[in-house]
């Protein structure tokens, strides 16, 4: 499987370590994050999905666990807004230069606030996108947050 997206080549440039874990994407799937925990085996708290939204109508990036929700309210306090709304789907594509279902968190195309869920500190290591459908990343959440340039707060909720 080619492995050149934008994510990996951005880390690999800044000599992040990470370890790409390929699975069969079933285009027929509903949740993308759920479908990557069931194919790797892996448990849905420690995969993190990528949520775009629109805070103050300025867009964001949001990585929680695929096993919790995005805190909207929690999510436009920690980037200094008052409002957030889930971002288009289409909005999200454009901006990311992903598609939807494979957003990474890691080398969009613009520079959009990221803010990664502190539940991320519990492990070693975390899974997300790694740029397309069925490629997740892992990597030491240290290494998400200084590769994304975000920061951590408590954003999602059961």
């Amino acid at each position: 499987m080619a492995t050149g997206t934008p994510a990996t080549t951005m880390l690999t440039r800044r000599g992040i370590p990470f370890v790409l874990h390929p699975y069969d994407h079933d285009p027929r799937a509903d949740g993308y994050g759920e479908e990557a925990a069931a194919a790797l085996g892996v448990a849905p708290d420690r995969i993190f999905k990528t949520l775009i939204a629109a805070v103050d109508g300025k867009l964001a990036c949001a990585v929680v666990p695929v096993a919790a929700r995005l805190d909207l309210k929690a999510l436009a306090a920690a980037v200094g807004g008052k409002r957030a709304e889930m971002a288009d789907p289409a909005a999200a594509a454009r901006a990311t230069g992903y598609v939807v279902g494979g957003i990474s968190p890691i080398g969009q195309k613009s520079r959009l606030r990221v803010v990664v869920d502190v539940s991320a500190e519990r492990f070693e290591t975390v899974y997300v996108s790694a740029g397309k459908r069925g490629l997740q990343v892992e990597l030491a959440p240290a290494d998400l947050v200084a590769a994304t340039g975000g920061g951590l707060a408590s954003i999602a909720s059961s």
